[in-house]
């Protein structure tokens, strides 16, 4: 890969491990709900006029917004309310494990050694974590992992669905059942949107802005520039970054249930992601 190649990578991986920090400031001064469908409503309003789709895929669009919308995004920004940034960053990485034994049961897809491999150290990582005082209590845990599945099963119906445009997914897939939430199940978001501070609405402008359309646009034209194997692996630094920035920056701890089991995560998950090819 190009040099110039490599750094756009980092930069997109940079921007991601951010994101999570970034989330968990916003949410500290918006409800988690509201934050989620103000972050989609600006998305939308951004892309929707410039990349139009078909009256046929709107119920696709309508079951990926209660899988990704509602079940990914929704319940990553109230698990992170709850959950050490760090650590929240490490829990959502078990949507590719997710995923993987997603696409064996529905996609009779096979697993080689390599893979069960990868598969049983990711959920020894989430195990060790679950030994140290970093992880939440189960309430947040479960959030976090549902939102790790709910990240799983969107990838499953993007890969099963009709050929849609990266971009025209992110703004059409509206989330009204969300703000339904925020109403149904939060208080004083009026109240909330006017005493929020720069960093308040800075969060809910860069989880838009940035990490939705300047990280995915970037990774999207490297996707098309270069194989899949050299790009993807770079996700893996998602979240060794992220615990780096939450220690750094919101002040988390950094146990060794926290290393270890993190570590065990992203080895796990490098084994299910990376192709090895033999060398003659």
């Amino acid at each position: 890969m190009p040099l110039r190649d490599l750094l756009l990578g980092l930069f997109v991986i940079a921007i991601w491990a951010l994101n999570i920090i970034v989330i968990k400031v916003g949410v500290a001064e918006l409800p988690p709900l509201l934050m989620t469908t103000l972050r989609f409503m600006l998305v939308a309003i951004l892309l929707v006029p410039f990349y139009p789709v078909a009256r046929a895929q709107l119920p696709f669009l309508l079951l990926l917004s209660i899988t990704f919308g509602s079940l990914h995004f929704a319940l990553l920004f109230i698990g992170l309310e709850h959950a050490e940034a760090g650590t929240g960053a490490l829990l959502v990485q078990m949507g590719t494990p997710f995923a993987t034994l997603l696409a064996v049961i529905f996609l009779k897809e096979k697993l080689g050694p390599k893979r069960i491999v990868g598969l049983l150290l990711s959920f020894a990582g989430v195990i060790v974590l679950a030994g140290g005082p970093t992880l939440p209590s189960p309430l947040p845990l479960s959030i976090l992992l549902m939102s790790a599945l709910g990240w799983a099963v969107s990838q499953l119906l993007i890969k099963r669905g009709p050929p849609i445009a990266p971009m025209a997914l992110a703004g059409w897939v509206a989330v009204p059942q969300v703000a339904l939430g925020s109403w149904l199940f939060e208080s004083g978001q009026w109240q909330a949107m006017q005493q929020a501070t720069w960093l308040g609405w800075g969060a809910m402008i860069y989880t838009a802005v940035m990490s939705s359309i300047v990280a995915y646009g970037i990774w999207y034209a490297l996707l098309r520039r270069h194989p899949v194997n050299r790009v993807v692996p770079m996700t893996l630094l998602v979240p060794v970054l992220a615990v780096g920035l939450g220690a750094l920056l919101m002040g988390d701890s950094l146990g060794v249930h926290k290393l270890v089991g993190g570590g065990l995560v992203i080895a796990g998950i490098a084994l299910i992601v990376i192709r090895f090819r033999r060398r003659r």
